[in-house]
Formats: structure tokens, C-alpha cells, sequence
């Protein structure tokens, strides 16, 4: 160019590549739920379509759009679509009150929510996907040229509602390496038929389907909730290769009978995340359900941290694996510096898949966001050999007598009694020790605290031992399935 600089390239937008699968893979299916199969050509034109109204409607490159809906494939279009246009995907739990969704909305900076058609929380903001958005898209205006990704791609919030929502602003770069963290470490790639059997939501759902595309994959959609039965039939009926669970998904698929469970032995591969299992949770897994489990640790601000592979398990039963591909970590003191292998301390990790701070929220970045590095919050060490252990939540961490005590050490003595299906500790007040342990347990039948205390007394030292114990019928969880503990203290104060 005569006079001046050369104009600089678009960056990459993740949805460039449909229109690439559409030309090599026109019909091979992307998308299937229930009756419906809508294939790469399809996907593409549907994708275009709507991009292309969201543009007319008035919405600009760099903008944001909520997405509310349900597990269906027009959700899944919709991420694509969003990105097509060049726009920013706020992901919002179509489960959550009105209010919730407007408030998220709201911090923000929302142009437009895509709503269910009887969820139209908030008026000239809300666009439902009902049949007249179908059929507007299907006669938007043609378009070829599409913005680049040059804008974000999404705006990956953290798991719950409650407080001041929080979420970095992904660029389409950052979300494209943590796709090939997927194929390199987890065994997603194009020839396979990924069952997603979480929200779209939530974090692990969400990136499984669009990395599943984006590789030229098939989707099967199999929305919750659902008997364990169910998604046996559709993982058999579809031919799937791999799946992603929750940990409390896992725990039913265990207690289910073994003719129930058969189909899920077809799977290639089959991966967990969200919180820990105890290393018995991980061997039945492997005999009884799939033997290639993968464990999988990550977080919705940095992506994947560390991996597990079923060979690994077994020599490692405590550990959460090694760094996934890319990814740089470490474990730190309170002054942020490195710490000698075996040392507990805080964990925090940088990479390309990594943000850079949290959207509109300068206080929360600077807690979580240092020297590069993300701090998810948790607590653990690194062996000699590089593997990663969990130690907890720097914040679940109790302080009795001046002694800290990992209650995730607690849990997973517990979670080994064939009473107990699943435990959460917490520090409760005391006058003596400053803090005090206490266990809730959901139990697998009769209710012993005096049983379980034993259990804990031969495992553990003496001042690790649960004071208190309380039996629940199930916990309270966030949307990704975790329990949430800041209400079991105040619930054991105010009985």
C-alpha cells in the first residue's frame, strides 16, 4: 500500500472454521438431538443466518449478547453465531430468577439477551429464539464478509449467581488453544461423536461442544435431567465415543445396576471434572464404567491446569496429574514465591489459554490475576515427578490451635466409608481452638456419626478427627455441580 502501513489481518474467528467443514464435510452430521440432525452445510448456513440478523438488529463487533436458553441445538448455533458476528458470548443459566439474569446482564453491558420465548425478563432487552426469530433468520440479508476475531470471544463466568458476578473476557486465540489442550491431552478430535450430557452453561459443556465442532466432530445433545438409563441408550444409540461427567453424575451411574451401565463401556474415553474423587470413586469408575477415565483439572478463568490418565491413576491415586499441554505452573508462598517440591502452598498457573484479568472488575483481577499468572484459589504441592495433589480451597482452609488443616484431606477419608456417598468440611467457631471441624455428610444408609468418627480416628491425626457431624438428605451446588459451603457453618451455629 502506497503512503502509509500495510492494513493489518483480521485476527481468527472461531466460526471460520465451520464454513471450512461445510465445503470438506458438507454432510457429515454436527449437531444431533433427539429427531434432529442438522449437518455441517446446514450448521454453517444457520450460523450465517443469524449472525447476519443479530448485525441487522443492531448489534456491533465487540459487542455483548447474553445467551439463556435451553440444552438445544439453537443454543449451540447461537454461540457460533454470536462469534460470527463478531460479538461477545455472555453465557447466562436460563434456570436462574429474573433477577439474576438482569443483574448479570446489567454488569455486563449487555446489547441483547437471547431468552427462551416465555423468559422475556427484561423487555427491549430480551430477543427470544421463538419461531419468528427462525424464520426472520432464515431471510436475513445474504452475507459473505463477517467480522474477525479481533473482539473476544467470551466472557467465561465463574460458577454461581450469588455476590458480584465475575468472568474474564476470552479472546477467540485464548479459547482456540484450550481446544488444542482438548485434542492433545483429552482425545477429542474429528472423528469422534461427543455425547454432551452437562448445560451448555456451564463451563465444561460449553467448551466440549464448541471444540467439538470446531474439529469437525458430532455432537450429540443429551440435556439433563435424565435417569442413568437414558443417557446409556442415547451413548449406545448414537455410537458415542466420549463424554463428560460430573463427579455427582458418576456417583449415580456407580450405584446403578450393571446391565444399566454396560453402553458406557463403548466409550473411548471418558472425562471427569469439577471437584475431586477419592482414588476407590476412580478404580470402580475405570472397572465398572470405562476403563480410559480421564481426571481433569481446570477452571473457567484459566482453562485445563492438570490431567489424570487411567494409567496414571493407579500409580498416583491421590493426584490430579500432570500440566496439560501449554501450561505453566506453580506452587507459591503468601508472598508469591516459588516453593520446593512437596511444600504446600497456593497454586497458580499462566499459558495461552490463560485470561488477563476479570471484565469490568479491577479489585477481582488483581487478587487473581498476577505477574501473568491466574490463581485459582486452591491450595496443593507438586511432586518430584511433576504430579499435582489438591490440598483444598485457600479459603475452605481451617486454622485450629494454630494448626491448618486441608479439609479436602478430611473429605476423602470420609468418602472411603461404604456409608458415606459424599462429605463436605468446614471450620466451625470455637472458643478454645479458634476453629473447629465439622463434617456433613450424605449417607449410603444408617446415620453413625459415633461410627464415622472411629473411621476417622484410625486415618487421620487426632486434631484432623470431625467434632461435629451432620447428616443431610443432599447438598446445596452451583451450577457446575459443586457444593456450595458457605451456608453448612451457619446452618450447624444456628440449630
Amino acid at each position: 500500500m502506497k503512503g502509509g502501513a500495510a492494513m493489518a489481518t483480521p485476527g481468527p474467528n472461531i466460526a471460520d472454521q465451520l464454513s471450512l467443514h461445510a465445503v470438506q464435510r458438507p454432510t457429515k452430521p454436527a449437531i444431533i438431538h433427539r429427531d434432529t440432525v442438522i449437518d455441517y452445510r446446514q450448521l454453517d448456513r444457520m450460523v450465517r443466518q443469524r449472525a447476519a440478523l443479530l448485525l441487522e438488529m443492531g448489534v456491533r463487533p465487540g459487542e455483548v449478547v447474553g445467551v439463556a436458553l435451553k440444552d438445544t441445538p439453537e443454543h449451540l448455533i447461537l454461540l457460533y453465531a454470536v462469534a460470527r458476528a463478531g460479538a461477545v458470548v455472555l453465557p447466562v443459566d436460563c434456570r436462574w430468577t429474573g433477577e439474576e439474569k438482569r443483574r448479570v446482564a446489567e454488569h455486563f453491558g449487555a446489547r441483547r439477551v437471547m431468552v427462551e420465548p416465555d423468559d422475556l425478563f427484561a423487555p427491549g432487552l430480551c430477543v427470544a429464539a421463538d419461531a419468528s426469530w427462525l424464520a426472520q433468520g432464515k431471510h436475513a440479508p445474504a452475507r459473505e464478509e463477517f467480522p474477525g476475531g479481533d473482539h473476544g470471544f467470551c466472557l467465561s463466568l465463574s460458577s454461581g449467581t450469588t455476590g458480584r458476578p465475575k468472568g474474564p473476557l476470552l479472546s477467540h486465540a485464548q479459547f482456540m488453544s484450550r481446544f488444542f489442550t482438548h485434542y492433545a491431552d483429552l482425545g477429542f478430535g474429528s472423528r469422534e461423536v461427543y455425547v454432551n450430557a452437562t448445560p451448555l452453561y456451564f463451563g465444561g459443556g460449553r467448551a466440549f461442544s464448541v471444540s467439538s465442532l470446531y474439529v469437525g466432530a458430532t455432537v450429540v445433545l443429551c440435556a439433563p435431567p435424565y435417569k442413568v438409563e437414558e443417557l446409556a441408550a442415547e451413548i449406545e444409540r448414537r455410537a458415542a465415543t466420549i463424554t463428560f461427567l460430573v463427579p455427582t453424575l458418576l456417583r449415580r451411574i456407580l450405584q446403578a445396576e450393571p446391565a444399566a451401565r454396560a453402553p458406557f463401556r463403548r466409550l473411548r474415553t471418558l472425562i471427569a471434572s469439577g471437584s475431586p474423587l477419592t482414588a476407590e470413586e476412580r478404580g470402580r469408575i475405570r472397572d465398572e464404567i470405562c476403563p480410559d477415565f480421564i481426571e481433569y483439572y481446570s477452571s473457567t478463568e484459566g482453562g485445563g491446569v492438570t490431567v489424570l490418565s487411567a494409567q496414571e491413576q493407579a500409580a498416583y491415586p491421590a493426584s490430579v496429574g500432570r500440566p496439560v499441554f501449554g501450561v505453566r505452573l506453580e506452587i507459591v508462598d503468601e508472598h508469591d514465591r516459588p516453593l520446593p517440591r512437596g511444600e504446600v502452598g497456593r497454586i497458580r498457573y499462566d499459558g495461552a489459554t490463560v485470561a488477563r484479568g476479570f471484565y469490568r472488575d479491577d479489585d477481582a483481577s488483581r487478587e487473581a490475576f498476577r505477574d501473568g499468572f491466574f490463581y485459582p484459589g486452591d491450595l496443593g504441592y507438586l511432586n518430584e515427578e511433576g504430579y499435582l495433589f489438591l490440598c483444598g480451597r485457600a479459603k475452605d482452609m481451617i486454622i485450629r490451635g494454630g494448626v491448618n488443616i486441608y479439609p479436602l484431606e478430611i473429605e476423602s477419608v470420609l468418602m472411603t466409608h461404604p456409608g458415606v456417598l459424599e462429605a463436605a468440611v468446614v471450620g466451625v467457631p470455637s472458643t478454645e481452638f479458634g476453629e473447629e471441624v465439622a463434617a456433613f455428610v450424605l449417607p449410603r444408609g444408617a446415620q453413625d456419626a459415633a461410627a464415622l468418627a472411629a473411621w476417622c480416628r484410625e486415618r487421620l491425626a487426632p486434631y484432623k478427627v470431625p467434632k461435629h457431624f451432620r447428616f443431610v438428605s443432599d447438598f446445596e451446588r452451583n451450577s457446575a455441580g459443586k457444593i456450595v459451603k458457605g451456608n453448612l457453618a451457619a446452618s450447624l451455629s444456628a440449630a
